[in-house]
């Protein structure tokens, strides 16, 4: 019934029940809404969900980009964890929706195809105000984001200094919040997305393929433009979206302060300026309680890292980006509570199966190569 103890299974832990609280809170919203309005005025579960994504995603992505410390190996491995199975899933929407069972993603028809297209390859729409072919997607942009400040901080030696980036993002959300409450890249202004995104290819592949000075130089200008997007480019506002940025580096305060390279109290303090700045950063009753949940059960599940986690909570980790990016789409083909629920988590197995899995073998022999 339990897996064995393993230095990460606690990762897994909490990104499958954080994919299924995505996925309750657009079921609910389709197919109960009395029922989760009155959940949803309590507790966001949605943004429960993702800003544990978040956390996990701060604690680990430092973690990797270190142990292998080649910045080649780094983006090739991203490339082959999210790539295949985000250009299939936008490929079955885009398909189901020529079919007429899923709706066209709002907006889409209105931009041109290769800039749309751009955006959604490199994962940016949210932040180049493009449309998304498949509506979760926006949290992949900040993810996106995160990767290259992460990378620019270990190409110039500075990446033990989260602690202290992620208190000041958390202080200076809340003066730009005041100041730029909505996006400024806004409009339909496709040349400037197309250049944006050009600009974030041409800093990855530099980054990923140079030597030297030109890929130091590569790296910091795509960590800039990556904080710029969010600053400049959060639909949500930049309060909320300078927020997520210091949520991520929180979580590497703490991978930091575990192992020893900063002392506990400065994780606490970047946790503690994340909260303080951040649980006003959405007018919403439901926003706080979601993000002090986040963060309170991110403790809880690191606090237990050594213990034995269920095995199916570790294999629903396993396959928790199928879940993620399926759900969306197969709540308009199956109309159906009872059906959904049990189609969800075979159709995940499978698509991991078949399509995660051998994207990453595929890009861990890449990396493998000289």
């Amino acid at each position: 019934m339990f897996a064995a103890p393993a230095r990460l299974a606690w990762l897994d832990a909490l990104r499958g029940p954080a994919a299924l609280a995505v996925t309750m809170h657009h079921a609910g919203w389709t197919f109960v809404p009395g029922v989760w309005a009155a959940v949803d005025r309590l507790i966001d579960l949605g943004t429960w969900g993702v800003f544990v994504f978040f956390l996990v995603s701060g604690y680990i992505i430092p973690a990797s980009l270190e142990r292998r410390g080649d910045l080649r190996a780094f983006w090739t491995g991203r490339a082959f964890r999210l790539l295949p199975l985000l250009l299939a899933a936008s490929g079955l929407a885009l398909l189901l929706a020529l079919a007429g069972v899923l709706p066209f993603p709002p907006g889409i028809g209105g931009r041109p195809w290769p800039v749309v297209a751009l955006g959604n390859v490199t994962m940016l729409q949210e932040l180049l105000n493009l449309p998304a072919v498949i509506n979760v997607t926006w949290t992949l942009s900040y993810e996106m984001a995160f990767y290259l400040l992460s990378v620019a901080l270990f190409a110039v030696r500075q990446a033990h200094r989260s602690a202290g980036i992620s208190v000041a993002l958390a202080m200076a959300a809340v003066p730009l919040g005041l100041l730029l409450p909505k996006a400024v890249i806004g409009g339909r202004a496709d040349l400037a997305a197309t250049l944006l995104g050009l600009a974030v290819v041409a800093a990855v592949g530099v980054t990923a393929l140079g030597q030297g000075r030109a890929r130091t130089v590569a790296a910091v200008a795509g960590g800039l433009l990556g904080l710029a997007l969010v600053v400049l480019g959060s639909r949500g506002g930049t309060w909320q979206g300078v927020i997520i940025l210091a949520t991520m580096f929180a979580g590497t305060a703490v991978y930091r302060a575990e192992q020893g390279t900063i002392p506990w109290r400065a994780a606490w303090m970047a946790v503690a300026a994340v909260l303080g700045c951040g649980i006003f950063a959405k007018d919403d009753p439901a926003w706080a309680p979601a993000i002090v949940l986040a963060f309170g059960v991110f403790w809880l599940t690191y606090a237990l890292r050594r213990r034995a986690f269920p095995r199916w909570a570790s294999r629903l980790g396993v396959i928790s980006f199928s879940v993620y990016l399926l759900h969306p789409i197969l709540l308009h083909v199956l109309p159906d509570l009872p059906l959904f629920l049990l189609a969800l988590i075979p159709l995940s197995l499978l698509s991991h199966r078949l399509i995660e899995a051998p994207g990453q073998r595929l890009g861990r022999r890449l990396i493998r190569r000289p």
